[in-house]
């Protein structure tokens, strides 16, 4: 009789569990979708938001995924894109595909009638490679403050970006290029379409990235084709307002239609390809860029031989988008930017002072020495001064001046940090003046920091802060909070960012005085003897 008792308990245990393990379907566009249970939140990985880029739909703006019988189990990350370097197993998931533009949701919502805000994730990785599937974006601890995760994956490399007269050829718009954008819009349209079903609030959308994802960001806010499609937006270690050139560099990227259209014919015509026809028969790995694969992406820049960054081309991206915030043309939403101390370290930076002042002599030209005054190498060993220019060339001077042109011309509140949470280096270290490194606070606000590293309690109180502040921005538009110091809105008139280091704190712009010289070089690199300079 025991036993039976037994028996029945355990059949009743068990079919709880799989009932807790596996929520009621729900209903989106292509049809029914099953997710898991974990943790007390609700998790769907591998959600088809567009139908997959493949065939005759390779270098072509996605159409939308096609209806499924049945329910269609959303349980496992979907592959990364074709990544165009490095090819290999993207995060946890399996390899990267040509199909692989789905997204994932980590849900608190109790029911549909919630209303969650949501929190849209869009990862970095040059344009050239990432996948929403790394253990560092995963959602959980960001949903469990109450906001609806969801990563959207994107094409990349050769696959997301390539731009020929061939494809522009085809389109209505006479454009080409710009189609990992144009999946992420995909992203966006899908969500405000069908988040509601999850619990999640369309009306309450907050976009945020980082590096790739950041600059991703900057363009969303600056597209007329995203518009109404999120409001609010973070962007970290983002921005796109450098001038346009034929030649991209770190912080000034941006390709113009008709320079990339050249480098794209070019490109096809050294690979013996003789048609698009023809390059969309063949293999993905035969487009990815395969002598350049061993070659790092530099943050911010362009690798040799890839063409694989957004353009302006007139449609998703209108212009200089400097230009379009200075004429009130942008998606004017409240947003929270920022960079981290030290990302010059990701540049390769010059190995000696001489080293140092003879690139910068090379890029910047007549600008050289008030910029290497501005920012000086050191003696001996080349000195955190002098990393800081590229710092601030990618990354620095772009939020700087996307705070200042929001703040001028826009009604929307604009939130600034600085990220220098590190060690103490001693002073024999050969880290000694080393800060934070380029995406570094990522693991930070997602709350997941290495176990493998050893940690500081102030590191764990960083990440809380971070964690803290960018969910109450998804939430209220203002990243401020009970239990967290006070974050002004930023503007010319104050001046004041939010420094994480050691503990949150406001302060001063970073290197304000050369910012202001960079800004100078900016502004003459859109006169005519500034673009004559780089033609």
């Amino acid at each position: 009789m025991k036993r039976a008792l037994l028996i029945a308990l355990f059949a009743i245990l068990e079919a709880g569990f799989c009932i807790a393990q596996a929520p009621a379907p729900v209903k989106v566009e292509g049809g029914l979708v099953q997710g898991t249970v974990e943790d007390g939140l609700t998790v769907y990985r591998g959600i088809p938001f567009t139908a997959p880029p493949v065939g005759d739909l390779r270098w072509r703006a996605p159409q939308p995924a096609g209806k499924w019988d049945g329910v269609k189990e959303t349980v496992k990350y979907a592959p990364a894109c074709i990544q165009g370097m490095m090819m290999g197993p993207g995060g946890r998931g399996p390899a990267p595909s040509e199909d692989c533009l789905y997204l994932n949701i980590w849900s608190p919502a109790k029911s549909s009638s919630d209303r969650v805000p949501v929190f849209v994730w869009i990862y970095g990785g040059g344009f050239a490679m990432g996948s929403t599937s790394d253990a560092t974006f995963s959602g959980e601890k960001l949903a469990k403050k109450g906001v609806m995760l969801v990563s959207i994956a994107y094409r990349v490399g050769q696959m997301g970006f390539f731009v020929h007269p061939e494809l522009s050829a085809e389109t209505k718009n006479h454009v080409s290029g710009n189609y990992g954008l144009l999946d992420m819009i995909a992203g966006l349209q899908w969500i405000q379409k069908n988040i509601a079903a999850f619990g999640g609030d369309p009306h309450k959308v907050t976009i945020f990235g980082e590096s790739a994802g950041g600059i991703a960001v900057s363009m969303l806010c600056a597209s007329p084709l995203a518009k109404g499609l999120f409001h609010g937006a973070i962007s970290e270690s983002g921005g796109s307002f450098g001038p346009p050139r034929p030649d991209p560099m770190p912080g000034e990227n941006m390709k113009r239609l008709a320079d990339a259209e050249r480098s794209g014919a070019a490109t096809l015509k050294e690979a013996g390809i003789a048609s698009i026809a023809e390059a969309r028969k063949l293999p993905p790995d035969k487009l990815s860029g395969s002598g350049a694969r061993t070659q790092p992406v530099r943050a911010g820049g362009n690798p040799p031989g890839l063409n694989h960054w957004p353009i302006i081309d007139g449609w998703v991206i209108p212009d200089d988008q400097y230009k379009l915030y200075e004429a009130k043309r942008y998606n004017d939403v409240p947003v929270l930017i920022g960079y981290n101390s030290d990302e010059g370290m990701s540049f390769s930076p010059p190995k000696t002072p001489e080293a140092y002042i003879d690139s910068v002599k090379s890029r910047f030209g007549p600008f050289a020495d008030k910029l290497i005054a501005a920012y000086p190498p050191g003696t001996g060993t080349v000195a955190k001064t002098a990393r800081d220019l590229m710092r601030d060339t990618a990354f620095g001077w772009q939020t700087w001046i996307w705070a200042r042109l929001q703040s001028k011309t826009g009604k929307s509140k604009v939130f600034y940090y600085y990220f220098d949470q590190h060690p103490d280096y001693p002073a024999n270290s050969p880290q000694a003046g080393n800060g934070s490194s380029h995406g570094q606070e990522v693991a930070y606000v997602f709350q997941h920091l290495n176990p493998n590293q050893k940690l500081a309690k102030s590191d764990e109180e960083i990440s809380e802060a971070m964690a803290a502040y960018w969910t109450n921005f998804a939430k209220f538009g203002d990243p401020s909070g009970p239990s967290l110091p006070k974050w002004p809105a930023f503007s010319d008139a104050n001046s004041v960012l939010m420094y994480f280091s050691q503990t949150p704190r406001t302060g001063p712009v970073p290197s304000a005085d050369a910012l202001k010289v960079l800004d100078k070089y900016f502004a003459w690199r859109r006169t005519p003897e500034g673009e004559a300079f780089v033609k």
